[in-house]
């Protein structure tokens, strides 16, 4: 009985998750943003995240002109689908908003290009192909194991040790891929203007002002300080009621 009712219960809110997220398809179409908006974040509320909610929502902030929640949602979306093409050319459009003109310091040597190799894939789907080649080096191996042929056992041998080494990098890159997901803290400044000091305290000049809709990333949290570092490398403290994490 208790699983019939659970089951009824999880039918219900997905049921009215879906209806929340037509009624904010159907409200755009109408142009009527705010209200798409509020039927949107009526399915997150329901904790029923997804990246074309957030996809969804960045489309209606950016109609309404609200640059920092647009670029929070996109960002939003490509943090569940990084390779979400839509999600990546309208958070384009919507940084050309913003007045902060922060260039971006690529990074160099030999990080880089491992980054550069293990960030193609989420570390999700690292882990499903280190799951694919287990499941090769099995097949290999019981190729091996029956195979009455030399020749047929030194390719199945080999294969084995190719399906082997692919693994470990698979293994090796879907646990980079995770520790840089889980280190790097992305953030979308809220306020109108936020000033950056060189300390956590209220004394003393700003080093620089930021304004609404800049990316940063967090460091270190202290009280109601925030350490931040932007693309350029320039880093500062911040308030945390004028930022909003992306994760």
């Amino acid at each position: 009985m208790k699983n019939i009712l659970y089951l009824l219960l999880l039918s219900t809110q997905i049921f009215f998750a879906q209806n929340g997220f037509e009624r904010g398809n159907a409200y755009y179409a109408k142009g009527q943003y705010t209200e798409a908006i509020a039927a949107y974040e009526s399915v997150l509320k329901d904790n029923k995240h997804s990246s074309e909610v957030y996809f969804n929502l960045g489309n209606a902030y950016y109609k309404l002109n609200e640059v920092a929640p647009s670029i929070y949602n996109y960002e939003k979306a490509l943090v569940l689908n990084p390779s979400d093409k839509e999600s990546l050319n309208n958070l384009k459009f919507a940084q050309k908003r913003t007045i902060d003109e922060i260039k971006v310091i690529p990074k160099v040597g030999f990080a880089k290009l491992v980054r550069d190799f293990t960030g193609v894939y989420h570390y999700n789907t690292w882990a499903w192909i280190s799951v694919g080649l287990a499941v090769g080096f099995l097949l290999f191996f019981i190729g091996y194991y029956f195979s009455q042929i030399t020749g047929s056992k030194q390719i199945f041998f080999f294969g084995m040790f190719v399906a082997v080494f692919l693994m470990l990098i698979s293994i090796s890159s879907a646990i980079f891929e995770k520790s840089h997901f889980d280190t790097e803290k992305p953030a979308i400044v809220f306020a109108e203007m936020a000033n950056v000091k060189s300390e956590p305290r209220n004394g003393g000049k700003p080093i620089f002002v930021l304004h609404e809709g800049t990316k940063v990333f967090v460091f270190e949290t202290i009280g109601r300080w925030k350490k931040i570092q932007l693309t350029d490398g320039t880093e500062g403290w911040i308030e945390s009621d004028t930022i909003r994490q992306v994760k």
